[in-house]
């Protein structure tokens, strides 16, 4: 039986093999999907597709996978992206989940965890855009349903992951909220070798959120973080 309500997904791999195998166990779950072979299709393609999610090898014929997720991201900031790997290595990932990815998986995949991975990153960006207020902590405000935070004026440019994390500590202003938490509420699944996922993600905030202002992102030592404006 096929699902509704899925997404628009854009898979860019130059494996054709990998390439069918993965859109049809999309179409399957409902997705709109398109293909591309190299990083000069894949930006042409998305300008017109508009995809919800871009997944990619980080081997790329013609360009490295990270400097296309740049220049996706230049057009727009907020598009979700998933990488593909066959380098099984947690430094290979740590990489690029810090230079800015959702996401990402090593080869061979397993299809039906990847579907799962590709559902779950688009249900946390429709959560977020079906939420309307804002939420404010000292002077950083986020809006849910334009995916937009300000602190002092200034505009504060987050991946959809680093969004949803931002989300989540602000909802829950004031409170300690342990890593596995986070981990259960953020990402929706187990992350295998992802050890510092968290604390990845922390530091990625608290670069962008924290360097102009006195620190609202707060580490207890042993149980985990707490968003809340201490005051000078």
């Amino acid at each position: 039986m096929t699902r509704t309500g899925a997404g628009r997904l854009l898979l860019v791999d130059a494996d054709q093999q990998d390439n069918q195998m993965l859109r049809s166990a999309l179409t399957l779950e409902g997705w709109q999907t398109r293909g591309a072979d190299s990083g000069h299709t894949a930006t042409a393609t998305a300008a017109e597709f508009r995809p919800h999610i871009v997944v990619v090898n980080l081997a790329l014929p013609d360009t490295d996978g990270l400097g296309l997720m740049h220049r996706l991201h230049d057009d727009r900031p907020d598009l979700p992206v998933m990488f593909l790997t066959r380098a099984d290595h947690v430094e290979t990932r740590i990489r690029v989940l810090t230079a800015g990815a959702d996401d990402c998986m090593t080869k061979p995949l397993f299809v039906p965890e990847f579907v799962s991975r590709v559902r779950a990153l688009l249900r946390r960006t429709r959560l977020a855009e079906n939420h309307t207020p804002a939420l404010t902590v000292g002077d950083l405000t986020l809006h849910e349903q334009t995916r937009r935070v300000h602190r002092g004026g200034c505009t504060i440019s987050l991946t959809t992951t680093e969004f949803d994390l931002l989300r989540y500590l602000m909802a829950n202003a004031g409170r300690v909220l342990p890593r596995e938490q986070l981990l259960e509420r953020v990402w929706q699944f187990h992350l295998d070798g992802t050890s510092r996922m968290v604390e990845l993600y922390i530091g990625r905030l608290r670069r962008k959120i924290d360097i102009d202002g006195r620190p609202l992102i707060h580490t207890v030592r042993g149980i985990g973080y707490i968003v809340e404006d201490r005051g000078a």
